[in-house]
């Protein structure tokens, strides 16, 4: 039996994907380097970029490009709320407005506290010196 891996396996959105999640991150460390941003601060920025550009619908050919070197990222969280709360207001009216988004990323959300809070199981974490 042979097998084409050409067809199987396909460099190219491995590498669109590789690409545009390091041009975000490269965005983010030249924030941290260059600017007196705080880390919180450029969190916000991304995602509040994000869901302005996935409320205009902007945002979305990123997405068709990248996949999830685009939806990965801050950026990419942000566009999902924006997305979620606009799929609510079309099902629900104003009140999906405030629970699309939440519904939308409650997956990541929750994986985020869970593994979040496993990683502090595993290490030590210390309170940091003032």
């Amino acid at each position: 039996m042979d097998i084409d891996w050409s067809q199987v396996f396909s460099w190219m959105p491995l590498l669109k994907c590789f690409v545009v999640g390091g041009l975000i991150c490269v965005i983010g460390q030249i924030l941290i380097d260059k600017t007196k941003l705080t880390p919180a601060r450029i969190l916000v920025i991304f995602v509040t970029t994000g869901a302005i550009l996935g409320g205009l619908g902007v945002y979305q050919y990123l997405v068709d490009f990248a996949g999830s070197g685009a939806t990965v990222p801050l950026t990419g969280f942000g566009y999902n709320l924006a997305k979620g709360a606009i799929e609510g207001v079309k099902e629900y009216g104003l009140v999906g407005a405030f629970t699309g988004g939440i519904k939308a990323s409650a997956g990541g959300i929750a994986a985020a506290v869970f593994f979040g809070y496993l990683a502090s199981l595993i290490s030590k974490p210390k309170m940091k010196k003032q």
